[in-house]
């Protein structure tokens, strides 16, 4: 049997010619960006023929095996190789998780920065002295409502100190150990405060019932307690100082064993079932703010200048005196010293002589013009005649007192 390249020997041959015809062409001809073939030395920037031929017959193939790649790739990653992909996702986990913790943690510790922010401008305004305790555990019990907090004797607590927050009062140290105390808060059973209502100024007593609420009872049934009215305290109990804000008035219902009064339930002012950080008064002694303080010693200081002002003021005075030696004479005696002298400066000057005296005018003969004070007086009445015969004469006028009628001797 006659193999293949003997049997089509020529066609082989032309064919080979052919393909190296075409071989020859394409390494010369090059094709240019515009579309167009070209001679090699025509346009050398030109891609040779050749090239284009070599990139069109191994492209395809190529792609292909490429996308096959990626495809194993991607099928090996995501759908057989998940060993590492579920302990990356354990990990992403636990981060997650640890994050929301912190989370939780930073927005707590922010939440309590607000209060005792918030706290400690009220305890900075409030007049009495307090201190300031963390609650970290209550009883445990549904009838009985006490707490404990983190401040005890060794902070200066005592047996029935008020404790409230900024918002109202909460209770009162019921037990006080070195470093913890025990509170029993305003709605148990067994406590209680003098209350009064901010508008009609009624009085009641303020206790909690069975169930942990609020009210006000011993108070008989007026018109004028309405829903939404503020409860303070009275002051009375010698325990809260008077006004701290209670509670205010949620509903008013009957007193079940006295049909004349009634109860008041009460909405608590400060939050007893979720209580975080609190105050103790330790004291009721009124506790100014320091601008406060200095204005006090300031004006202390004004009153304890005020002395000294006015004995300098005395001591220049008398400086003064001996500097005017017109006001003081050494040489007289001291009641009749210028300043002490009340005698008329001006004396009464000589009267005017008459015009026609007669017998009531002064006497002419008298050189001074003046009766004498003795004879001038209305108790110095000298108008006497002498008894006739005597050889008398009759007295001058003058010498008469003006109030009287003269008498002429017969």
């Amino acid at each position: 049997m006659e193999s293949f390249f003997t049997r089509y020997r020529n066609l082989v041959v032309l064919l080979v010619l052919l393909m190296a015809q075409l071989v020859g062409l394409a390494v010369q001809v090059r094709r240019t960006s515009s579309g167009t073939s070209t001679l090699d030395s025509a346009d050398p920037s030109g891609v040779r023929l050749i090239r284009l031929w070599a990139s069109a017959v191994i492209s395809p193939p190529e792609r292909l095996i490429h996308a096959s790649k990626m495809g194993m790739n991607f099928t090996w990653s995501n759908y057989v190789d998940l060993v590492h992909v579920r302990q990356q996702n354990e990990d992403l986990k636990k981060t997650v998780d640890r994050m929301r913790l912190e989370e939780a943690a930073l927005l707590e510790d922010a939440r309590e920065g607000q209060r005792l922010q918030a706290m400690l401008g009220f305890q900075q305004k409030y007049i009495y002295s307090t201190v300031a305790a963390q609650v970290y555990g209550s009883s445990g019990s549904d009838r009985s409502h006490d707490f404990y907090i983190d401040k005890g004797s060794r902070d200066g607590l005592k047996p029935d100190m008020a404790v409230i927050t900024s918002e109202g009062i909460v209770g009162k140290v019921r037990d006080v150990f070195p470093h913890t105390s025990q509170v029993l808060a305003i709605n148990d059973t067994t406590s209680g405060a003098g209350v009064i209502l901010e508008t009609t100024r009624i009085r009641g007593i303020l206790r909690g019932d069975t169930s942990g609420r609020l009210e006000v009872v011993g108070i008989l049934s007026d018109q004028r307690i309405q829903p939404g009215e503020h409860v303070l305290t009275a002051g009375g109990d010698l325990i809260f100082p008077r006004g701290l804000p209670v509670g205010v008035v949620e509903k008013v219902v009957r007193d079940p064993d006295r049909d004349a009064f009634i109860d008041i339930i009460l909405k608590p002012a400060a939050p007893l079932n979720r209580l975080d950080e609190v105050l103790v008064i330790t004291s009721t002694e009124p506790r100014f703010p320091p601008q406060d303080v200095q204005d006090l010693a300031a004006s202390k200081a004004e009153e304890g200048a005020v002395p000294t002002a006015i004995k300098d003021q005395v001591k220049a005075s008398e400086i003064m005196a001996e500097k005017l030696p017109g006001l003081i004479d050494p040489n007289l005696p001291p009641d009749k010293q210028p300043l002490n002298d009340d005698s008329n400066p001006n004396p009464a000057t000589r009267p005017p002589q008459p015009l026609h005296p007669d017998e009531f005018s002064p006497s002419a003969n008298d050189d001074s013009g003046e009766a004498p004070a003795a004879d001038t007086t209305p108790q110095a009445n000298h108008s006497t005649s002498a008894p006739a015969g005597s050889g008398g004469t009759t007295p001058p006028a003058s010498k008469t007192n003006p109030q009287t009628t003269p008498r002429r001797d017969p």
